[in-house]
């Protein structure tokens, strides 16, 4: 994600040109914010047992009377779509999506919700497009579902939203803002609970199936389901039952076993509570493992970690429901208390194909921070976590985590498709693709991080 993707901008906005989602309320309620009786709006729905996505059009305002405003018929010169929205079913992360998944938004997204717990709303957060996206030659573009999308907001449980588009200023010696993409929408995405059908026996890759090693946790937080070590007991049978597509090899090291970090513990798909029936069946893989490319979820630092399950599960459906990927884009996530999660689907051990960093996804891992590092600090323990996790991965195909290695651009927007990049094994989405992901903060840690992979290694 670029920048900082959900920086509050204030709580008021004197915009001149946006899409603004038209209040709907009921008599008496006000335009910002008075809850009064105002029945949810009815929204497109895509929803299952585990949770809910929502969308609603944008769409282009007509022209203002004679009578209107200055702001207004500048708004209407600038060609602005607009919705507003004052109630609806609650949801707890929010983005903008658009029907063509290879076209950027040039303008502003900004959005604003509405508290649950409190009924007050939000200040004006930004987001930007996402730039967590398929490699061009990939399964998932070949769909045709891939949409273009901004980065995810999670902003707790709301039942009202507000949204505003600004298109970009004219480039100079130009008369016009650039346009718009076609089918402009908000996505409104309820994570739900952890599914019923997130252990189904063939829903998962053996290695990420089992619950069966489970440290223990402090007694204020219980642990979810971790994927098992090495030396733990093997599932039964019924459980660790795979589609004949995920029975792959492990990749384990080439080299000596000093590349053998221990493995760290790994909480499981299940563990998150993944809903499995809304992700593809089979799985995708590449040659190798060759570097790990670090990134940020930009979602946002305002979270516990009890959450973090909860703000996966939305990721997880946004990429699915609203952005028409595969599964998850991300292999590996962690959160600010240091715990790593499962990302897509395929086994932890494997050369899974992600969607992280776009022309790099091949015979790479993609780990993601939750959380927004362009001016914050990501936490000791997260940092600690991507220490170990690296060093352990890289490790399973002999790789040097304090190194450099080759890889082969698929395309994006800083290499021609077929370049030969060298990269440190430890990279930054930055180092790949024109982005400021993982965030400043983030990515400044990445040498110390590489050295400390490294000597978990025994290098």
């Amino acid at each position: 994600m670029r920048a900082f993707i959900a920086s509050t901008v204030g709580a008021a906005c004197a915009c001149t040109a946006a899409f603004a989602l038209p209040l709907i309320t009921s008599a008496g309620a006000s335009a910002h914010g008075s809850r009064g009786t105002a029945s949810p709006v009815r929204l497109a729905d895509a929803s299952d047992a585990a949770g809910s996505t929502r969308y609603q059009p944008l769409v282009r305002l007509g022209p203002p009377a004679a009578t209107g405003s200055g702001a207004a018929r500048a708004r209407a010169a600038a060609g602005v779509q607009g919705l507003r929205t004052e109630a609806v079913r609650p949801f707890s992360l929010i983005g903008v999506t658009w029907n063509d998944g290879t076209t950027e938004l040039n303008g502003t997204v900004r959005v604003r919700t509405r508290s649950v717990a409190t009924g007050a709303w939000s200040g004006w957060q930004t987001l930007e497009n996402s730039d967590d996206v398929p490699d061009y030659d990939s399964p998932e573009r070949a769909s045709g579902h891939v949409r273009g999308a901004t980065a995810p907001l999670w902003v707790g449980d709301s039942d009202g939203v507000q949204v505003q588009v600004t298109p970009a200023a004219p480039a100079s010696g130009r008369a016009a803002a650039p346009a718009l993409p076609k089918g402009l929408r908000v996505d409104m995405v309820d994570p739900g609970g952890p599914s019923v059908r997130a252990a189904a026996p063939s829903a998962a890759p053996l290695d990420s199936q089992s619950a069966a090693a489970q440290p223990s946790a402090p007694a204020a937080r219980q642990a979810p389901p971790v994927a098992p070590s090495a030396s733990a007991a093997p599932a039964s049978p019924s459980a660790s039952a795979v589609p004949s597509a995920s029975r792959q090899p492990d990749y384990r090291a080439e080299g000596d076993e000093t590349d053998h970090a221990a493995r760290p513990r790994i909480v499981t798909r299940a563990g998150w509570g993944a809903d499995e029936g809304i992700r593809e069946r089979a799985f995708e893989y590449t040659h190798t493992v060759k570097a790990a490319f670090v990134h940020h979820t930009a979602t946002g630092n305002d979270y516990s970690c009890s959450q973090a399950p909860a703000i996966i599960r939305g990721i997880y459906r946004y990429h699915v429901k609203s952005e028409g990927w595969r599964d998850i884009g991300y292999n590996f996530l962690i959160d600010k208390c240091g715990t790593i999660y499962e990302g897509r689907a395929g086994g932890v051990t494997r050369a899974v194909q992600g969607a992280h960093t776009l022309g790099f996804n091949t015979d790479t891992t993609g780990i993601a921070v939750i959380g927004t590092f362009s001016t914050v600090r990501p936490s000791a323990a997260a940092v600690s976590a991507l220490e170990h996790l690296t060093a352990w991965k890289l490790g399973l195909t002999g790789v040097n985590a304090d190194a450099r290695t080759t890889l082969v651009s698929g395309g994006s927007n800083k290499y021609r498709r077929g370049a030969r990049v060298s990269f440190w094994t430890i990279s930054g989405h930055r180092d790949g693709f024109a982005t400021e992901c993982p965030g400043a903060k983030l990515y400044d840690e990445l040498p110390a991080i590489r050295r400390a992979a490294a000597k978990l290694q025994g290098r």
